[in-house]
């Protein structure tokens, strides 16, 4: 199942599915408020915590949409639709940073050797979970646009509790995942961090998700099991103003989710509705592509840029930037 949020008429966010094209009808989106009876849930959040009685009942829904059998008013074409993030406001948003690739290549196109310590454990850092968009506009204050920075990533979304979780069975804890672009102001991030403390205004003022949250079952025929988790064969590339910039696969996570769950619920309790992003896949942002196969043109976002990230089986997160003025 691909879950939405999108925007109503009246700027409120509602929850629905998509619906793939059936008889030459065009993909859809299925509005779940348009429905005259739902399971009682406030947001996508209360919707993934009562997941027992929410997924069977918007199953449902779906076989008799494709069956034609729900109101006009409830089917809207995609293209038409407003999306925002699937989760537009996560209990936490956690950021790993799961890929040797993006690590040991940006710290080579410094001169730096890799650091030994990422093969002991997995980390993560927490960023702005009220500063989540969806597809579309991103305004951008000046200081955020020196250096500006995409950040090609795949996050999950937590589903079931759970304090002390063995990465053997922390998948179980996981509800679906979705696409992430983890904007980064690189300038404000350099400098910040030479004090051993961050990142923090450098990637707190957005952070992208979307366009589907795409559950588990979704992705069966692409899982690859593990001892210490699941991984996934999904290609994922982005492009700026149409053209391609970066290559990876969501396999090559040298750390599993699984692993970064239990790191991350050490001591800790995890809730249905936290974030958790991979990290950047390898060639997935311009730091490291600077330092590496671009560094005799580097290039960085302005105002005006469209950009692109695509996962297999998760979709097209699109974006523009916007300055914004104060």
């Amino acid at each position: 199942m691909k879950l939405v949020s999108l925007f109503a008429g009246d700027r409120s966010i509602h929850i629905g599915a998509l619906i793939e094209d059936t008889a030459g009808k065009g993909t859809q989106i299925l509005d779940f408020y348009a429905l005259e009876a739902k399971p009682e849930y406030s947001d996508m959040n209360e919707f993934i915590e009562k997941q027992a009685e929410t997924l069977p009942w918007a199953r449902a829904m779906i076989e008799k949409a494709r069956a034609g059998l729900v109101p006009a008013t409830a089917l809207i074409p995609e293209g038409d639709a407003l999306l925002a993030s699937p989760v537009p406001h996560p209990v936490s948003c956690r950021d790993g940073y799961a890929f040797r690739q993006h690590v040991e290549s940006a710290r080579k196109g410094r001169g730096l050797p890799m650091i030994p310590e990422f093969d002991h454990f997995p980390i993560f850092y927490f960023t702005n979970h009220l500063a989540i968009t969806g597809p579309g506009e991103i305004y951008v204050m000046e200081k955020a646009l020196e250096r500006l920075d995409f950040e090609l990533e795949v996050a999950i979304v937590i589903g079931k509790e759970g304090r002390n979780i063995k990465a053997r069975d922390a998948d179980d804890h996981i509800f679906g995942y979705m696409i992430m672009n983890d904007w980064s102001a690189r300038e404000l991030q350099t400098q910040e961090m030479k004090l051993n403390l961050g990142p923090a205004k450098g990637k707190d003022f957005a952070t992208s998700l979307g366009p589907y949250l795409v559950t588990r079952d979704e992705l069966a025929s692409r899982r690859i099991p593990g001892s210490d988790g699941e991984r996934f064969d999904l290609r994922m590339t982005a492009f700026h103003n149409g053209k391609q910039v970066s290559d990876g696969n969501l396999k090559d996570m040298n750390w599993t989710f699984g692993q970064i769950i239990e790191r991350a619920s050490y001591g800790v309790t995890l809730r249905p509705g936290e974030v958790i992003g991979s990290g950047t896949v390898g060639t997935g942002c311009y730091m490291e592509l600077n330092l590496t196969t671009m560094k005799d043109n580097p290039v960085w976002l302005k105002p005006g840029d469209e950009f692109v990230l695509e996962v297999e089986k998760l979709g097209r997160l699109q974006n523009r930037i916007r300055k914004e003025n104060t």
